[in-house]
């Protein structure tokens, strides 16, 4: 079995696009688990299986290219399933007294908390990995109803250009493995 040891490129560069617009794709899907390791074995949608072999801490892109035979007009490009994620926004707070600021603060943290999620601070804003179903994250942020603080969910995809590779790691890698569900590299492309 080939072993894939670099990304060649990535479906949504234009350059890529256009070769990708005529070429056959075989699609390798992967979880949001999976995207996260440097090392796996994954089956393509054709029933082919790619090992992957990256250099340590590299993170995947959806659309990034394991294979391109340009003779036989052909590609192995990934998919990336990723989970949504809550955003609870503080911009509001900005205005606020810091004692109110603190308590706000204070009481997301123990509702986050309290359910063991994880979360990554970014700016004003509080990403939480979907890591139970929505209607039930939904749930727990009504009923805590917190002042100035505005939840929403946004597809992982989203929210993966405001982050950092660790942080990335943090929402999308250590997520419950049964919900295994793109992101900044560290990998040059061809």
């Amino acid at each position: 079995m080939k072993i894939y040891s670099a990304i060649v490129g990535n479906l949504h560069a234009p350059e890529w696009a256009e070769r990708a617009a005529e070429a056959d794709i075989e699609t390798v899907e992967l979880d949001q688990w999976t995207a996260q390791k440097s090392r796996f074995v994954a089956p393509g949608d054709r029933g082919s299986e790619y090992a992957v072999a990256l250099e340590r801490h590299s993170q995947l892109l959806d659309g990034d290219i394991l294979e391109y035979d340009a003779d036989a007009n052909r590609m192995v490009a990934l998919r990336i399933r990723l989970n949504d994620v809550l955003v609870a926004d503080l911009g509001e707070l900005a205005s606020e007294r810091p004692e109110e600021i603190i308590h706000i603060a204070l009481e997301l943290g123990h509702a986050i908390g309290n359910q063991h999620w994880p979360a990554v601070v970014k700016g004003t804003k509080v990403y939480v990995p979907l890591t139970v179903d929505k209607k039930v994250m939904d749930s727990v942020m009504r009923t805590h109803r917190i002042e100035h603080v505005h939840c929403s969910f946004q597809p992982g995809s989203e929210v993966i250009p405001y982050l950092a590779p660790h942080e990335i790691r943090r929402l999308f890698g250590g997520a419950n493995h049964e919900n295994e569900t793109e992101h900044h590299h560290h990998h040059a492309h061809a």
